[in-house]
């Protein structure tokens, strides 16, 4: 492999793994509080269009931001109220999220914008000099305000689980939510709140999807909320091993670009490698992990 080549891949993954981290931080936030969340990809997806739509009709990229990180926000409510307050099982809500995400979003695009494909252009954040070099392409992942928002997020997550109050109460419910009831921790609130943040970094996600291609695409997404998931199981739902993990499937995902014209390989073939990855990591390296003790267990409301 050349050194061009080389350094494309490296400046692509880069910036293809932000929405594959996003989607894993959000999920290792909710699913370490007890409340299983298979709706990464449709909170992504929402989002991307409540960004964009927010954009179109403010003009405003920043606007278009906040916009996209309140839909998320919302949507994953909306699962964390099923989930916590009514006491649905966690896979059915998460279920129904994504398909309404899904069939949502075209609706939406259909209604405001007369297609159920994608939606008119955006500016949003065109910083950066122009060009293909991997020169130019590191400069615009650099300037990006949504990857430093990841970025953010990579080292506050960590640190929010292991060196906070918050954290600590919501490792407790994770793991025994009984105790921590007993401790006097309001473990729905809690959990609520924690599938709440996991909506924002998802949202994240979404949008540098979205804005890095100055449109919105029905069903954009592409499966990367699930190949998060898988990177936050793989992980042993720690935050730092989900972030490594996401950067090798990302590595993968810009393979298939770098390499489509390189390699006397079947297109279809190379793209298909980030799911054929996440297939034998989930079945190889699982093994050791463990889940939260109490993901997915509701407190015993009469002890």
């Amino acid at each position: 492999m050349s050194g061009s080549v080389g350094a494309t891949m490296a400046v692509e993954t880069l910036r293809m793994s932000v929405p594959y981290v996003c989607a894993a931080l959000g999920g290792v936030v909710s699913e370490r509080s007890g409340v299983v969340n298979i709706a990464l990809d449709g909170l992504m997806l929402a989002s991307a269009l409540g960004g964009v739509a927010t954009a179109i009709a403010t003009g405003s990229a920043v606007a278009g931001v906040a916009g996209g990180v309140a839909t998320g926000v919302l949507l994953a409510l909306l699962h964390a109220v099923v989930v916590v307050r009514g006491r649905v099982d966690g896979i059915v809500s998460g279920v129904a999220i994504q398909l309404l995400a899904a069939a949502g979003t075209r609706f939406t695009l259909r209604a405001l914008y007369d297609s159920a494909s994608n939606s008119p252009s955006i500016e949003g954040f065109r910083l950066g000099p122009a060009g293909a070099g991997a020169t130019e392409a590191l400069a615009r992942v650099l300037l990006d305000p949504i990857a430093w928002l990841a970025l953010v997020a990579v080292a506050g997550v960590p640190w929010l689980l292991r060196s906070t109050r918050f954290g600590l109460r919501l490792r407790g419910a994770g793991e025994n939510p009984e105790a921590a009831a007993a401790a006097g921790v309001n473990v729905g609130a809690v959990r609520i709140a924690a599938v709440a943040l996991s909506g924002a970094l998802c949202a994240l996600g979404g949008l540098h999807l979205a804005f890095d291609q100055h449109r919105f695409e029905s069903g954009m997404t592409g499966g990367r909320g699930f190949i998060g998931l898988a990177a936050v199981i793989v992980a042993g739902w720690r935050p730092g091993r989900a972030v490594l993990a996401c950067l090798g499937f990302a590595a993968l995902d810009a393979a298939q670009i770098v390499l489509q014209d390189r390699v006397a390989v079947a297109h279809e073939l190379l793209q298909a490698l980030p799911y054929v990855a996440t297939l034998v990591a989930i079945a190889g390296l699982t093994r050791g992990a463990r889940a939260p003790a109490g993901l997915g267990r509701h407190p015993d409301p009469h002890p």
